[in-house]
C-alpha cells in the first residue's frame, strides 16, 4: 500500500441535513427551497437518477409516496459524493442518518431509563438518561448505517462513534455509585465513575466496534467531546478509550473539541491504541494568537502519532482562503518536524453551516493542502 500525498484531507463530524431530506422523512410535501436545493446538488453530485420514477414523485406533487428510509438513503449518498466531491481521502455520510451522537447509543443498551430534556451546548437539548442496573448491550449499532457507506463511497471510509466517557458523562451515574459503600465523597464518585466508563467501553462499545471491524471498518474515528470538560479526568478518557479497542485491529484516532489541550497532558497521551489526535487549532487561530502553538506539547512529550489538524473555523460563514489553510499546515510543520503525521480536516463538524458555506470551505481546505504540499515540494527539490 501506497502512502497518502502529504495533508490528505478527511472528515470528522456531521453536516447540516438538506432540507429536502428533513421534509421528505416527515413525510412533508417539499416546498420551492427544497427541490432547488435537491436539483442543484444532484446536478453537481449526480447521486441519484433524475429520471428516476421515485425521484419524480419526490420532486413533483407526491412526495409523501416516497418513505423516509428512501429519503435518508438519498441523503446519505449525496452527503457521501458531497465530501468525495470536495476531494476527501476519508469519508462518511456527513452522519445523515444520525439525530445526535447521546441517544441512539443509550438506546441500544439496556440498563438505562431515560427521565428528561437537558440543556447542552449550542443552544441544543438531549433526552438525559441515568444508568440504573448492568449494562447489556441488546446489539452492536452503527453497522447497517456503516455497510450502506462502504457499499457506496469511493473513497476509504472513516466511522465516528461516540466515546464511553462521553456517554458516561453525559448520563446520571446511580448504578455505580449506588454499589459504593461508605460516605459519597469526590473519592467515592470517582471511582463509581471509573467503573461506569469502563464497563460502558467493554460491554456496549467494544463489541460494537469489533462488529463494525468484522464487517470491514478499518479507520474509526472515537469521538469524546466531553473530555475537556473535566480536565481532570483525562486518565479516565484514556483508561476508557484502552478498554473499548483492546485486541481491536483497526485504526483508531480520537477526535475532541473545543477544550484547553494543554490540561489533558500527560494523562491523555496513556491511549495506546490511539494513532492521530483530531483536534481543533483553527478556532483559537488569530492576530496575536497562535492557535497551533499547543502542538509543542507532543515535542515536550515525546509524542509522535498522527494530528487530525483542524484548519477551517466550523462556527463562522467566512471561507478561509486556501493560502490561509496552507500558512496553517506549513506553521503545523515546523512545529511537529514531520509533515506526514498531518491530516487536514475542520476543527469540528460543520453542521452549523450551510450545505454550501461547507462545501467552500471543504474546498478550500483542500486546495490549501495542496499548496503547502507543493511548496514543500519545492523545497525539496530545490
Amino acid at each position: 500500500m501506497t502512502d497518502p500525498p502529504l495533508f490528505p484531507a478527511q472528515e470528522i463530524g456531521s453536516l447540516m441535513k438538506p432540507r429536502w431530506q428533513l421534509l421528505g422523512q416527515r413525510g412533508q410535501p417539499l416546498d420551492d427551497a427544497a427541490r432547488a436545493e435537491f436539483s442543484a446538488w444532484n446536478d453537481r453530485l449526480h447521486f441519484v437518477p433524475p429520471d428516476d420514477p421515485m425521484v419524480r414523485k419526490f420532486l413533483g406533487e407526491r412526495s409523501r409516496e416516497v418513505n423516509a428510509e428512501t429519503v435518508r438513503d438519498w441523503a446519505a449518498l449525496c452527503l457521501i459524493r458531497y465530501l468525495e466531491s470536495a476531494g476527501l481521502a476519508r469519508v462518511y455520510d456527513g452522519e445523515a442518518r444520525r439525530v445526535e451522537m447521546y441517544e441512539y447509543p443509550i438506546r441500544q443498551m439496556r440498563g438505562f431509563q431515560f427521565l428528561g430534556h437537558v440543556r447542552s451546548f449550542d443552544n441544543k437539548y438531549y433526552l438525559k438518561a441515568s444508568i440504573t442496573g448492568e449494562i447489556r448491550l441488546d446489539r452492536p449499532y452503527h453497522t447497517e448505517e456503516f455497510e450502506f457507506v462502504r457499499d457506496h463511497a469511493r473513497a476509504t471510509v472513516k466511522l465516528p462513534i461516540t466515546g464511553p466517557y462521553t456517554l458516561a458523562d453525559w448520563s446520571y451515574n446511580e448504578y455505580y455509585l449506588r454499589r459504593q459503600t461508605g460516605w459519597k465523597g469526590p473519592g467515592t464518585r470517582r471511582r463509581a465513575q471509573r467503573d461506569f466508563v469502563v464497563e460502558l467501553a467493554r460491554r456496549a462499545i467494544r463489541p460494537t466496534l469489533a462488529a463494525l471491524i468484522e464487517r470491514g471498518c478499518r479507520v474509526i474515528q472515537v469521538d469524546e467531546p466531553a473530555a475537556g470538560t473535566h480536565p481532570q479526568e483525562a486518565e479516565l478518557v484514556a483508561e476508557g478509550f484502552n478498554a473499548a479497542t483492546e485486541g481491536l485491529d483497526a485504526e483508531f484516532s480520537m477526535h475532541i473539541c473545543f477544550s484547553d489541550y494543554r490540561s489533558l497532558f500527560p494523562a491523555l497521551l496513556e491511549a495506546k491504541r490511539c494513532t492521530q489526535w483530531a483536534w481543533e487549532f483553527a478556532n483559537r487561530d488569530s492576530e496575536g494568537h497562535d492557535g497551533y502553538e499547543v502542538l509543542k506539547l507532543f515535542r515536550e512529550y515525546g509524542d509522535h502519532r498522527q494530528v487530525g489538524l483542524g484548519v477551517v473555523d466550523v462556527h463562522r460563514d467566512e471561507v478561509e482562503s486556501p493560502e490561509r489553510v496552507k500558512e496553517r499546515l506549513l506553521r503545523a510543520t515546523r512545529i511537529l518536524g514531520d509533515p506526514r503525521r498531518i491530516w487536514v480536516n475542520p476543527d469540528c463538524g460543520l453542521r452549523t453551516r450551510s450545505l454550501d458555506v461547507a462545501y467552500q470551505k471543504l474546498t478550500n481546505m483542500v486546495r490549501g493542502a495542496a499548496l503547502a504540499r507543493a511548496e514543500l515540494d519545492g523545497r525539496a527539490a530545490a
